[in-house]
């Protein structure tokens, strides 16, 4: 019986190992890449865009709906054509500025659960310069009979609905952590 359970768990070294890591929409980041992201409430609006420059702010709203919430003060990386450029963490903002043209946005809910890290949103902006735009990182967690559901977008949002969420939300400082 002891020769059985040896080879047995012998046999299970020999299986190829799957990776955790998700595959990501393009517009995204090296998924590697996790931030540390912390947050400061009441904080001046960001400074316009420099000449020649445009400016995105990405405002993370999270709505767990009533009763638990399993995965509370998500963070999300942001990706900008291809490389992460931010995260937040929970109610939060950050600005980052592009030049004029076309951009790829893309959210990606940090997490070590294999399913959530697999949730991607994805958007796409024609920067004009001198102009300031908002994009809602939108993660929802429900719980429903079946069990529960998350969700996450990444929208445009109207300008003053983006301003508006930016008073009422925590600014956003992520680093990478190495």
């Amino acid at each position: 019986m002891k020769l059985i359970v040896a080879l047995l768990f012998a046999g299970t070294l020999a299986l190829p190992v799957r990776s955790s890591a998700a595959i990501l929409a393009d517009a995204c980041g090296d998924d590697k890449t996790i931030f540390d992201v912390k947050t400061e409430k009441d904080q001046p609006p960001p400074a316009p865009p420099d000449t020649g420059s445009a400016q995105i702010v990405f405002i993370e709203e999270f709505d767990h709906g009533p009763g638990f919430c399993v995965e509370c003060d998500v963070t999300t990386r942001i990706g900008v054509d291809g490389n992460w450029v931010g995260a937040n963490r929970g109610n939060s903002y950050f600005a980052y500025t592009v030049t004029p043209g076309l951009h790829h946005l893309c959210g990606n809910w940090q997490s070590k659960v294999g399913d959530l890290r697999k949730k991607v949103g994805l958007a796409s902006v024609n920067a004009e310069a001198g102009k300031v735009y908002y994009f809602g990182i939108k993660v929802r967690e429900r719980q429903y009979k079946t069990g529960m559901v998350y969700e996450l977008s990444v929208a445009a949002l109207d300008e003053d609905e983006g301003k508006y969420l930016m008073k009422v939300s925590a600014l956003a400082a992520a680093a990478a952590k190495k």
